[in-house]
């Protein structure tokens, strides 16, 4: 047994220290690791679990790293290999906080922000493309994300219209596949969708109220318990992330503005590991070493604890009709959240042409060749950096 945990210590550190290219590459390097080189899985077993994965709220990445320690070395194992796993991006993620925190506001530093940002803009639009046309299957699926995108647009919480589109859509999919089957005529309540998620605005109202009487001041109590309710809430891409983060950080509570909250986002790009991270910048930013731990632990406990409390119960429930059905509402909600923050973002971000130059190019760029996002972000830096140069003589 303490051989088997040395080898996942060992495994998911290189892999959190060198995992860069998002969740569809870490799993790839994992499947590499465990399946061909290490054979601790066998190929219909990995893919098992990456279905799986998909039914739980969290970085999928993250909970195969937990799945993969499970299934090697029980609940200790599991415990090893997230930590192992997460480590290294939040020490990499602190450092660039701490750099930020120092340097962040001074002349030397700020034209390489110039051009970071419309880079993780481009980023961000390139993975938007991209899981809008995996996740929308059809027309349907398309009035499921418009509807929720225009419910996010019109003021309802951002967890409420996940959860509203999640179920209402699931509903609307079971029973069309029902009536489809009996060769009757398709259904297509758009209309209920769209009702559901606006009659949730009194309720999300509240949540945007609690927000701003808790405005004031950022504590470590506060800080967590955001993080922890958007750990247990959050599903489909890392870069969902952002649609919460928008909505907590800047809108409600009001503890950082969108430049720093492109600037967090430039740092979970810039790291290895699950872009999750992102949680330790803001953490450091708003309350240095405490609010680091805080915000990463508040970001990762509900993934251990989701792992350990269903990992031999979701395989049966990956079988399920309405499970399956639950998730694609879901994932395509989640695309329609993340529409709206990247707009929002797009605003704050694309204020010249240069900016918008760089911001294209990189969606070009990444969309035809599919190069890593850590050298996109990087040469985002360079290039604003040349500019800011050039334009200063």
């Amino acid at each position: 047994m303490h051989r088997r945990l040395l080898e996942l210590a060992a495994l998911f550190l290189r892999l959190g220290a060198t995992g860069f290219g998002g969740p569809a590459a870490l799993i790839a390097m994992m499947q590499d690791e465990v399946v061909v080189r290490r054979k601790w899985l066998t190929q219909e077993h990995f893919l098992d679990l990456v279905g799986t994965t998909n039914l739980i709220p969290g970085p999928n990445a993250t909970e195969m790293a937990m799945h993969i320690g499970y299934i090697r070395a029980g609940p200790v194992g599991l415990v090893l290999a997230g930590l192992s796993f997460i480590l290294p991006a939040a020490l990499l993620t602190m450092g660039l906080a701490w750099v930020y925190v120092r340097y962040g506001a001074l002349p030397h530093v700020a034209p390489f922000f110039y051009g970071l940002k419309p880079a993780v803009l481009g980023v961000i639009l390139t993975a938007l493309w991209r899981l809008g046309k995996a996740s929308v299957k059809g027309w349907r699926f398309l009035i499921i994300g418009l509807a929720v995108m225009g419910a996010s647009f019109l003021g309802v919480h951002e967890i409420l219209a996940l959860l509203a589109g999640g179920l209402v859509g699931m509903f609307w999919l079971r029973l069309c596949a029902a009536h489809e089957s009996q060769g009757k005529k398709p259904l297509a309540p758009s209309c209920l969708l769209a009702g559901a998620l606006l009659r949730s605005r009194p309720l999300g109202a509240a949540f945007a109220a609690y927000g701003s009487m808790a405005a004031a001041q950022v504590t470590l109590w506060k800080l967590g318990l955001f993080f922890l309710k958007i750990g247990a809430v959050l599903y489909g891409s890392g870069y969902v992330l952002l649609a919460f983060l928008e909505r907590g950080l800047v809108r409600d509570y009001r503890w950082m503005s969108q430049q720093q909250l492109l600037d967090a986002i430039a740092a979970g790009q810039l790291t290895p590991g699950p872009l999750s991270s992102t949680a330790t910048f803001v953490g450091y930013v708003l309350l240095g070493i405490p609010g680091a731990v805080v915000a990463t632990a508040g970001m990762f406990l509900p993934s251990f604890l989701f792992v350990l409390a269903l990992s031999s119960f979701l395989p049966r429930l990956r079988r399920s009709p309405w499970a399956a059905s639950f998730l694609d509402a879901v994932n395509v909600s989640s695309i329609g959240l993340m529409a709206v923050v990247t707009i929002r973002l797009g605003q704050t971000t694309l204020v010249d042409w240069p900016s918008w130059l760089i911001a294209l190019a990189t969606l070009a760029v990444n969309l035809r060749w599919k190069i890593n996002s850590t050298w996109l972000v990087l040469a985002g830096a360079l290039i604003g950096w040349l500019l800011s140069a050039r334009l200063s003589l």
